[in-house]
Order: structure tokens, then sequence, then C-alpha cells
């Protein structure tokens, strides 16, 4: 377990042909003048990873990335408490609420029920949790006024990703695998499989999906998402199966499918997910087809600006299409090698769902 203080800096992210100018989906995060004055002096921002840390190059750094940004936007410092296995959730939530924190972000599924125990415990202390809203025991449904759920339709932007490979493969089969069964896993499967489904039935193609059967619910997953060893056992496989695109939808182990693709010495290509990956980690630069972006870092950035301006709200904040909380990266080494007709396509499927003439769903959509 880490727990620092920090006060830092962020750069933007180029988007699949726009520049993201984020507004939330319910509420909308509102720009503040927040930067100066009492509210802003005394507030102490945090945040809390999950066991993979905010060096996974995933959604933990994004997250890292808006807290930095609106830290030093605010002119504050903020205190970081970073997870190394799953059993520190409970404490570390718990550290930055003794450590005397305003509002704290905790980062992924996990940590839902370390995050609704501290929350209820602390009803002065605003909470924002990324990729999950809170249950009870039992499982229903919990909504707490102190708790901001940070949820994004991954299934949107993963369905058009899926139609692009499917427009791409030379093989005819593509493949994914996932992490852990979660449901903000699932949801990128969903709508890859979706999308390539949606591709086959106009275009009188069989392109084969291994990994997921989006009707079962069942799949392939690593048990982790630490294991990079396994994201390379697992992608050595589907290429052995003739997958040439792979969806790992796993966090780090997405290196573990970039060093399969580069040990075999065939053309086999990434779709990553959370970050715009040739940015992140441009070392497999000319590995990325796309990727799948949540943005986390502009969401959080604005969420907690508005904390720090006294207009929290509790109402879960969902990623779209149309508010650009989910998009596709840039297509960057592949923008030679994907026919132009295809792109034109996929930017017409983007407006169809925004404009809600094609519905994506997934078991998983956020409610």
């Amino acid at each position: 377990m880490t727990i620092t203080t920090r006060k830092a800096a962020l750069g933007g992210l180029a988007m699949f042909g726009v520049i993201a100018l984020l507004a939330a989906c319910a509420p909308a995060p509102t720009e503040t003048d927040s930067g100066s004055g009492a509210a802003a002096s005394d507030f102490v921002p945090c945040i809390v990873s999950d066991f993979g840390g905010f060096n996974d190059k995933s959604f933990n750094q994004s997250s890292f990335e808006g807290i930095t940004a609106a830290s030093e936007e605010l002119g504050v410092e903020f205190n970081q408490a970073e997870s190394t296995t799953a059993d520190q959730y409970s404490g570390n939530v718990s550290s930055m609420v003794d450590q005397g924190c305003n509002f704290i972000l905790t980062v992924g599924f996990a940590l839902a029920n370390a995050t609704r125990d501290a929350a209820q415990a602390n009803p002065d202390v605003q909470f924002a949790i990324i990729d999950s809203a809170l249950s009870n025991d039992d499982f229903s449904p919990l909504t707490l006024d102190n708790v901001k759920p940070v949820l994004y339709d991954t299934a949107q932007a993963a369905y058009l990703a899926g139609y692009l490979a499917a427009g791409t493969t030379k093989t005819g089969t593509v493949g994914t695998y996932g992490g852990l069964q979660f449901p903000s896993v699932t949801i990128f499967m969903d709508g890859f499989a979706d999308g390539i489904a949606y591709y086959n039935e106009q275009n009188g193609t069989s392109v084969q999906l291994l990994g997921w059967d989006k009707a079962a619910q069942t799949g392939t997953f690593a048990g982790s998402f630490d294991d990079i060893s396994a994201g390379k056992t697992i992608s050595q496989s589907l290429i052995d199966q003739g997958a040439d695109i792979i969806l790992p939808v796993a966090g780090p182990l997405f290196q573990g499918t970039a060093q399969a693709i580069t040990e075999s010495g065939k053309d086999v290509s990434i779709v990553g997910v959370d970050s715009d990956l040739f940015e992140t980690t441009p070392e497999f630069g000319s590995l990325y087809l796309t990727s799948v972006m949540k943005q986390m870092a502009e969401a959080t950035k604005q969420i907690i600006v508005d904390a720090a301006g006294g207009t929290f709200s509790s109402e879960a904040y969902v990623g779209t299409l149309e508010n650009e909380g989910v998009l596709l990266a840039p297509l960057h080494d592949f923008e030679s090698k994907v026919d132009p007709a295809l792109v034109t396509e996929i930017e017409a499927l983007q407006a169809s769902i925004i404009a809600g003439d094609i519905v994506v769903t997934s078991d998983a959509t956020p409610k």
C-alpha cells in the first residue's frame, strides 16, 4: 500500500476525428471558477486505486490524470492511496477519510463495497466511484446522497470497434478476452460482438468472434487484471485459432497480448480499451488498430472541480457517444490501411447510435 500527497498537471488526448468537450449525461458536470477562494483552499481531494495501481496504463492511470488536472486547476494538493492487493481497499479508503479528505475518488468495480461502507459511516465526505453503482449486501440497488457513480456505456463505442474489426480482418476471425467477468468488462465484449454481428448482417459475411458468446454470457477470462503472462497465453491461443484482431478487456494484460503477437510473427492487431493505447504504450504502437476509450480523465476532473465549487451531485454520470464520454481513438498507424469507405460507414453508425436509430444493448448497460 502506498499513500502519498501530490500536486500535478495533465495533457489531453486526441480523439477519433473530434476534440472531446465532455458534457455529462445526468447531471452535467459544470464549468466553475473554483481555483481561488475559501472553498478551494479548504478542499482536499483524494483517490484510491484498485490493485492495478496508478501506472496500469488503463483506467487507474486515467482517473489519476483526472484528479491531477483538477488539483492543478484548483491550486490544491491531493492525497492518494495506491492499492497493491484487494484486501487493502477498505483500509485505504478509511485512511483517506482519516487524512481529512473532503472528496474521495475510488477506482473500479471492486471498491464498491469499501466505498459504500465508508460513505455510510462518513456522510459529510463526498465520494465518486469509477465503473460501478452501489448495492446492498443482497445486491439490491443503493443510492447514497454522498456517492456519485461514474459509469460508461462502452458498449456503444465497442460496437463501432466490432464493426471496424469485422471490416478489417483478413482471416475472418477476431478474438476477445476479459480479466474477470465484471459488468464493466463484459459491456465491452457485448458491444464488440454486436458490432461484428451487424457488419455480417449488412455485408453478407461471416466474421467469427472467439472468446465471447453474448447470448450465453460466457467467454474467456484470465482470472485477474495483473497476470500479464495469462494475457499472453490466452492471446497465443486466439492467434493459433486464426484471430488477427484481439480485444483484451483486462487492464494491463494487453501487454501480454502485444508480446504474443510480437513473438508469433503474424499480422495481428489489438483493439485497446479505456485509454488510447497508442498514446499510453507507444512501444507497441504499430499493433493498435484503435482503442475504445472511456474519457475518465475529463469526467473525473470536472466532477472534482464541481465538488470543490459546491455543486456536487450524487446523480450518476453516464459517458456515452453523444456526450463523448466514450469514443474510438484515432487509427494512427492504421489510417492508411483501413478502407476510407469503412471509416465513413463507422461515422454513419456513430451518428445513428447518437440519434437513437440504433440501440446498443448489454446486460451491463448503465441504468
